[in-house]
Order: structure tokens, then C-alpha cells, then sequence
């Protein structure tokens, strides 16, 4: 039942704007965030999934692989969110508009135990009018991977293992992002109080970093589905 609700917490968290950052001592959480680029190339923490935001023609979405507990803490993607510079190659198209994707692995500090995070790839996706920020990105990169929970987990196989993993100790220590029970033997983010829920459910922190990509699953799957067809 927790883990029911837990699932249903985070797909609900994926289209709530302004989601708060949870206390200095909340868990850390090794995850894929998701970001708007703004005009003069910077970074804004999106606060929608990227199976909800539905950027027009001449925007910028960003994915970065981060440790963090909340959106305050989390990595932004390390190239500039410049349209120009990444879509200059592309042609325009009648009915289909582009948008440039910029997906940073993030650092070797983040990475997973044995794995050495890719080098930085910056896309131009030309997709449908009417396209979502996640099927921008299922247009450029492959090796997708999700959760049972259709929690984005890895993109272009990285990391290879694992998902919304938490991170315990100084020395980058993972353990596996089980909902039911934590490192202290508390809810998920192991905080009661603000931010953690009063079944002992997420903390808004975890909410803020991972909720922005939960939703991103179903609509690659949809995409995959209608390919076939």
C-alpha cells in the first residue's frame, strides 16, 4: 500500500509548479533532473515533467545527472541552453518544430560506483507541433530506461544500474531508492516533520529533483507504441 501511494505521489508531484526544497539534512538522492532553458542561455528547474511541458518551436530542454535532495541543490546542465548554437544545423520544417536537448551525465563525483559519466552531447530534435519535452528527447537519444513506475532512470544507458538512488555518506555510498524503508529505518527521505509525509512517504526534496522526470516513461512508451503501429 505505501509503495501504492508513494508511485502515486510522484506522478502526481510531475505537473505541481513551485514545488518546494526540503531541509539541509534531507537525503540525498542520485537522479536525472529536469530543466527549461531561459532566455541569454541559463537555467530554470523545471516545474512540470517533460511529458506535460510542451515547448514551442525555438526552446531549449535540459537533462542532468545529479546528486542532490532538493531542487535548490541539484546540478544544472553545464552547456549553455542556446538555441542558435545547437539547432543552427537544422532546417526549419512546416508542421514540426525544433527544439534544442541538452543531456550532461553530470560528474564523476555523481557518478555510480565503476562508471565514468559520457561527455556532454547537446541535440536538435525536429518532432511535432504539438511534441512533448519527453518525446523531444526520445527523438536524440536511445537506451532509455525506466522504472516500473515509469520513473526516468537512465538515458543512452547511463547509469547502467539503478534508479533515484539514495546516497549515504560522505564517500558517495548508494544505496537502493527503496520506498518502504530507508538507512534509518524511516519513510523514504527518512525525515519526518516538513517536507516528509505523514505516512512517512517522500519529502518534498525528493519530490522537487525527481517528480520532474516521473512521467517521462509513459510517453516514450506511447511514441514506441505508435511507431510500431
Amino acid at each position: 500500500m505505501r509503495r501504492t501511494r508513494i508511485a502515486g505521489a510522484l506522478l502526481l508531484a510531475g505537473t505541481v509548479t513551485g514545488l518546494a526544497a526540503g531541509p539541509a539534512h534531507a537525503q540525498e538522492y542520485r537522479y536525472w533532473s529536469f530543466w527549461d532553458g531561459e532566455r541569454g542561455g541559463s537555467w530554470a528547474y523545471a516545474t512540470q515533467g517533460p511529458a506535460t511541458v510542451r515547448p514551442a518551436d525555438g526552446a531549449v530542454e535540459g537533462f542532468r545527472f545529479t546528486v542532490s535532495a532538493d531542487s535548490a541543490a541539484a546540478g544544472k546542465p553545464r552547456a549553455a541552453a542556446d538555441f542558435d548554437a545547437i539547432c543552427r544545423e537544422t532546417p526549419a520544417k512546416d508542421g514540426r518544430k525544433r527544439i534544442g536537448i541538452v543531456i550532461d551525465f553530470g560528474t564523476a563525483a555523481d557518478a555510480p560506483g565503476g562508471e565514468r559519466p559520457p561527455q556532454t552531447r547537446t541535440e536538435c530534435a525536429q518532432v511535432a507541433e504539438d511534441a512533448s519535452a519527453g518525446e523531444a528527447l526520445a527523438a536524440v537519444a536511445r537506451q532509455l530506461r525506466y522504472d516500473p513506475n515509469a520513473l526516468l532512470c537512465a538515458i543512452a544507458g547511463y547509469p547502467e544500474t539503478g534508479c533515484a538512488d539514495q546516497v549515504s555518506g560522505s564517500g558517495g555510498a548508494k544505496e537502493s531508492a527503496d520506498p518502504k524503508k530507508s538507512a534509518d529505518g524511516q519513510g523514504a527521505n527518512g525525515v519526518e516533520g516538513a517536507g516528509s509525509g505523514a505516512d512517512g512517504g517522500p519529502s518534498a526534496g525528493l519530490l522537487g529533483g525527481v517528480a520532474a522526470v516521473v512521467v517521462l516513461g509513459a510517453a516514450a512508451v506511447w511514441q514506441a507504441r505508435r511507431r510500431r503501429g
